[in-house]
């Protein structure tokens, strides 16, 4: 089949790295994918091999639509477009692939249908297909074949930094500098370097800890990193899951949004994580829903990661369901038929 997989680029990595690990994921299942992206520069860094059986385009090119059509985290799909799907004899599927959440409405809304009503594509209709971490839901991008790591045996603790502008960061900083462990912190480009050096300056040792600052690496190279550190700082979506994936210790930093939305999205996913309470504990103060750090122990939470890493592992992963849930008969286009 023919995919067109639409994308808005809005936070900095994330949209545009689940986007490309889908189509490139989707390709090497033998599809053909056209990814229409409003900015594709990452991918300069993020892919720069590119991926055989994945067109970039821009976001509104003139091709019509192919087979499939997958609008990301809500982009509304160009009107030009909508008018095209709705003019072919047959419209393609039209999927609403939604953000990963733990939160109920993910089961209750996942591949329920949502009529289009007004605009070029009146009459048409799309399906909401919610990625997730049950059986209920659609489930987390996983290369067929994926193989975990084995647990990183370093000498020195190293712990991968990817994160916002957290408040907690001098706090933590503070912790590993006066602790009896040596650590090395791998900090990533970009934001995660600029929140370290606003505590740091210009040096790279405190105490016990040292810093490493990484340049921006293609994606098969962050998830080498994930799999190589003992703690992984994580924000998002797409790193979140290459964090399950490590099977090792993490710290989640869910995008901050205004209306602290994000502080109940984070409770449903330590829910189902099962996480013990001093790593519940962590994770608040990580995304500022308390004020006051914990102490950072890590091992405590080994076997927690590993057992959530496992239960995920038994599922069928995103892509093999998408392909599946497209080929369903009442998953058509057409509000009519």
């Amino acid at each position: 089949m023919l995919w067109d997989i639409f994308c808005r680029v809005i936070d900095n990595h994330g949209d545009i790295g689940v986007c490309w690990r889908l189509a490139a994921q989707l390709a090497r299942r033998g599809e053909r994918v056209r990814l229409r992206v409003d900015d594709a520069s990452a991918l300069a860094w993020m892919a720069p091999l590119g991926e055989p059986g994945v067109e970039v385009l821009p976001w509104s090119s003139h091709p019509g639509p192919g087979d499939v059509v997958v609008e990301a985290f809500g982009c509304e799909l160009p009107q030009a477009f909508q008018a095209l799907m709705a003019a072919q004899p047959r419209p393609p599927a039209w999927v609403n692939l939604e953000y990963l959440t733990a939160e109920s409405f993910a089961e209750r809304s996942h591949g329920l249908p949502s009529p289009v009503m007004a605009g070029a594509g009146a009459g048409l209709v799309k399906r909401f297909f919610y990625p997730g971490f049950t059986p209920r839901t659609g489930g987390l991008l996983r290369e067929p074949g994926l193989v975990a790591a084995p647990a990183a045996t370093n000498a020195v603790r190293r712990v991968s930094m990817f994160c916002y502008e957290p408040a907690a960061m001098p706090a933590l900083i503070t912790q590993l500098a006066a602790s009896d462990e040596p650590t090395e912190l791998l900090v990533t480009a970009g934001r995660a370097t600029a929140a370290v050096r606003a505590v740091l300056g210009t040096s790279q040792r405190q105490g016990q800890l040292s810093v490493t600052y990484l340049p921006l690496m293609p994606q098969p190279g962050f998830d080498a990193l994930l799999a190589s550190c003992d703690v992984n700082f994580v924000r998002g979506e797409d790193s979140l899951v290459r964090a399950l994936w490590a099977g090792q210790p993490f710290v989640w930093q869910l995008y901050p949004q205004h209306d602290a939305a994000h502080h109940a999205k984070l409770e449903a996913f330590l829910d189902w994580l099962d996480a013990p309470p001093a790593w519940r504990d962590f994770q608040r103060a990580w995304n500022g829903v308390t004020p006051a750090l914990p102490v950072f122990e890590p091992r405590a939470w080994a076997d927690t990661a590993l057992a959530a890493r496992q239960r995920l592992l038994a599922q069928e992963d995103l892509v093999t369901q998408l392909l599946r849930f497209v080929r369903q008969p009442a998953n058509t286009s057409s509000a009519g038929s």
